[in-house]
């Protein structure tokens, strides 16, 4: 991808880019990303939620302002970005688990649809802000559990808290692209505000509670069988580069003041990479080897939808977006790079090095 590269070196060398949730993984990966590609990143997150973290283990604050704070805090984050005056803002700040919403429903509103009023409202006081990537999920649908994938313009939902308070975020944006940041007059305000729906994200580094990938993980370490509620139930994996690269490319065009992209995008891969959960646990297992293994827990727990796919038409379309990595060479990254960690090796070099690679097969 030498031309591609060059070319987003161009367009991000000296950006001066305000990340909201630089610590959690996604993060912590888009950090280092935008840091090769020679953005200035500041970063405003509280600190990493578990032990280990990515964001600790490859080093991300050593190339990031990194600022902890609180996106419930309207006066601080208004402060911080305007003191910093970035010309890109991409929030990824969340209550991220379907769980955790269960048991904290008012802090999950609390973060995801009011953190997203307060960074909207930041963004509306920093003359310097030009293109405003906010991210959500691929749960902002209301599922109807069937076969075909959701497209931008089906209807928004949410059973859960977690799921109900991410469509609230997207809504929410949608207002302020109405009322403020309106796509016929782009070239008075000069903000481009677009969201971002990503399916199942898979890498190394992610050790959050209540995930399929670092459940796996931690079990397979232990050296005991995993638990896996649904086995059979159907998601959209891709590997974390996969939607950052998405992200990337739709805030460059929002910066290209191109009104068609002033809208929601899914980021999602095709039929063939979606996999039910059980196909994803054994393969995990065989390519974490010395007899890991996994077996079925009869307790399913709360509700979760069974199938959930992402039609990501419109990012192919408009964005020249598709995915990279198949289902099983994204795993095969992933347990690369946990066996990497296992093994004591130096993340912050491992980690790049699948960035450049990713970057090679991007071409």
């Amino acid at each position: 991808m030498e031309g591609d590269l060059d070319e987003a070196l161009k367009a991000w060398r000296n950006r001066r880019v305000f990340l909201t949730g630089h610590t959690g993984f996604k993060g912590s990966w888009l950090t280092l990303w935008l840091n090769r590609l020679g953005a200035k990143v500041r970063g405003y997150a509280l600190d990493p939620s578990t032990k280990p973290n990515m964001f600790t283990l490859v080093s991300a604050g050593s190339v990031v302002e990194d600022v902890r704070a609180d996106i419930r805090d309207l006066n601080q984050l208004e402060s911080s970005m305007k003191e910093f005056a970035p010309e890109v803002v991409f929030h990824m700040a969340a209550q991220p688990l379907v769980r955790r919403s269960y048991a904290d429903p008012a802090g999950t509103y609390a973060i995801n649809a009011m953190g997203t009023v307060h960074v909207l409202e930041a963004v509306r006081r920093t003359p310097s802000v030009r293109a405003v990537v906010s991210v959500t999920t691929d749960k902002v649908y209301r599922n109807r559990e069937w076969v075909w994938p959701y497209r931008e313009t089906d209807q928004l939902g949410g059973y859960d808290p977690y799921a109900s308070s991410k469509a609230c975020a997207e809504m929410i944006s949608a207002a302020y692209q109405s009322s403020f940041f309106p796509a016929e007059r782009l070239h008075e305000h000069r903000v481009g505000l677009a969201t971002a729906r990503a399916g199942n994200v898979i890498g190394g580094g992610d050790w959050s509670e209540d995930r399929l990938i670092p459940d796996l993980v931690r079990g397979f370490c232990s050296g005991n069988p995993v638990l896996i509620r649904r086995p059979h139930a159907i998601r959209p994996w891709q590997h974390v580069l996969e939607p950052l690269r998405g992200y990337i490319i739709l805030a460059e065009r929002l910066l290209a003041g191109e009104k068609r992209c002033v809208s929601a995008f899914n980021f999602g891969p095709g039929d063939r990479d979606t996999w039910p959960v059980e196909r994803i646990a054994t393969k995990l297992a065989e390519l974490w080897g010395n007899g890991a293994s996994w077996r079925h827990d009869p307790d399913t727990g709360m509700h979760e939808a069974h199938s959930l796919r992402l039609d990501a038409s419109k990012a192919r379309l408009e964005l020249g977006w598709q995915s990279q990595l198949t289902v099983e060479t994204a795993l095969q990254w992933t347990m690369a790079w946990y066996n990497a960690w296992n093994r004591g090796q130096d993340m912050a070099e491992f980690t790049a090095r699948q960035i450049a690679e990713y970057e090679k097969l991007c071409g």
